[in-house]
């Protein structure tokens, strides 16, 4: 029996196919709006603009950005099997947009005081995803 092996019988882990472009278009310092206009099913660029639009002060914003980038990456994981529930693994680095964005989603929601949603988006990653919950913070 492996070590991480479902013992619940729950489904199966998530895993997004890799969509290298935005990543690398990212990395190279291309700008987050061009990149989210050239992909705009990129949940990782959705992300980007998200934290990019937190950290400069403007929350609405962000929270706007977050939210196109955690549809994007609810469509991409029904696509690829996810029925709603079950782990969406960090370490499978073409998922990280999407918690990213999740992740941004409930930061931006706390920000402006929707307190459900904030919780809702906690709750959400952590069952995806422990260890990006405890990445992202």
């Amino acid at each position: 029996m492996s070590i991480h092996e479902n013992l619940l019988g729950g489904p199966p882990p998530t895993h997004l196919p890799d969509d290298p472009g935005p990543r690398e278009l990212l990395a190279s310092g291309a700008a987050p709006a061009e990149v989210a206009a050239k992909y705009p099913a990129s949940s990782l660029a959705w992300a980007q603009l998200a934290d990019d639009a937190f950290e400069g002060g403007r929350v609405v914003e962000s929270y706007a950005y977050a939210r196109t980038g955690y549809h994007r990456g609810l469509d991409a994981l029904r696509r690829s099997g996810w029925k709603g529930h079950g782990p969406v693994p960090w370490e499978h680095e073409p998922n990280r947009g999407f918690l990213r964005a999740l992740h941004a989603l409930g930061r931006a929601a706390q920000a402006i005081g929707e307190q459900e949603e904030y919780e809702r988006c906690s709750g959400f990653l952590r069952d995806s995803s422990q260890t990006a919950a405890d990445t992202l913070g």
